[in-house]
């Protein structure tokens, strides 16, 4: 708080002190004081009240400072009294017991809202491993079809299945700290599960895809998660167009504390339109060809994003209409291991 902010807020105490202050001195003059005692006393009560103005706002001050600054600068405004020293006024005490109440209220009610997200999330991931029982038998019943009939029934039961999964890794990338275990894998496992887990789709839309990475590039990563990543540029791939998808990986920064292995991979499907680019990663945005495509929902390319958020990985789309679309998966090198290996060989 600025001294002028504090003497406007006080300012009924300075007009009743100049008002005491006029009152002394006629009293004075009244009975009869030298002018020497009359300045002297005025001076004396002219010190008192700027002392009494200067400690109130000494004492005030930090506590509104840091009221301020921490109100503006706390992601959760509801912790103040965590972060702040209860002040040493009355007012203030009141103040700062009203954040305190306030503070527990909030807190009460973001633990009750984390409560019930758990229970709907465990309910919700409960539900998609029943439904997924009907599906697989879906799939038994139909290899007993006419080959003519099969095909089509196995694409569209895929299809489920996939919205099914998708719905699954929505519940979960709500709380992936939970759910993920970093470890050194390699990373052409990754892009291979991938590609085993979209077979059907890939072959049926005339993808080929080719993988060109070395069997001893490793990365630091939740392979499970990692592969639901690399999926949804596949899928898109095959969603818009492409022929063929080329997944190479290379190291960037080597040497730096920004080390990491980057897999990029590659179509030559439709492309993106150059503004749809910087909203792909929005949830439910489908642009200019996702309307086109009756099937797309928006929320692939939204959850490989927030997944990477959770794992620390990077994710960044690079791409030109007509000429294809690319895809870059960084992971960044864990220093402290790979020190410690290059110590013990």
């Amino acid at each position: 708080m600025r001294p002028r902010d504090y003497l406007a807020d006080h300012a009924p105490q300075l007009a009743c002190w100049l008002v005491t202050l006029l009152l002394a001195d006629l009293l004075a003059q009244a009975a009869g004081l030298t002018t020497d005692v009359r300045a002297v006393l005025a001076a004396i009560l002219v010190l008192s009240g700027a002392t009494t103005l200067v400690l109130g706002y000494v004492r005030d001050r930090r506590f509104l400072r840091d009221l301020a600054d921490n109100a503006a600068t706390l992601e959760h405004a509801w912790q103040l009294p965590l972060v702040i020293e209860e002040p040493d006024s009355r007012a203030g005490r009141l103040v700062f017991e009203a954040l305190s109440a306030q503070g527990r209220s909030a807190a009460d009610d973001v633990h009750e809202a984390q409560r019930r997200l758990s229970a709907y999330r465990s309910y919700i991931e409960a539900w998609i491993h029943e439904v997924k029982v009907p599906i697989a038998a879906a799939g038994l019943v139909v290899s007993r079809l006419d080959a003519a009939e099969r095909p089509a029934v196995l694409r569209e039961l895929d299809r489920i299945n996939a919205q099914v999964e998708q719905a699954l890794w929505y519940a979960r990338s709500e709380s992936a700290e939970l759910d993920y275990t970093i470890r050194e894998v390699p990373l052409v496992r990754i892009v291979k599960g991938a590609c085993k887990d979209n077979a059907r789709l890939l072959i049926e839309s005339g993808v080929s895809v080719e993988v060109a990475i070395a069997e001893t590039e490793r990365v630091f990563t939740d392979a499970k998660w990692a592969a639901f990543v690399v999926s949804q540029a596949m899928v898109n791939a095959a969603k818009y167009g492409a022929c063929h998808v080329r997944a190479s990986a290379c190291v960037e920064g080597a040497g730096s504390v920004d080390e990491r292995t980057v897999l990029e991979l590659a179509d030559d499907g439709w492309g993106i339109p150059a503004a749809d680019v910087p909203r792909v990663f929005e949830r439910g945005f489908t642009g200019e060809h996702g309307h086109a495509q009756a099937r797309s929902t928006g929320m692939g390319l939204y959850l490989a994003a927030r997944i990477c958020e959770k794992l620390g990985l990077g994710l960044e789309i690079a791409s030109e209409e007509g000429r294809g679309t690319r895809v870059l998966v960084s992971f960044p090198h864990d220093r402290r291991r790979l020190t410690l290996a290059e110590r013990t060989r």
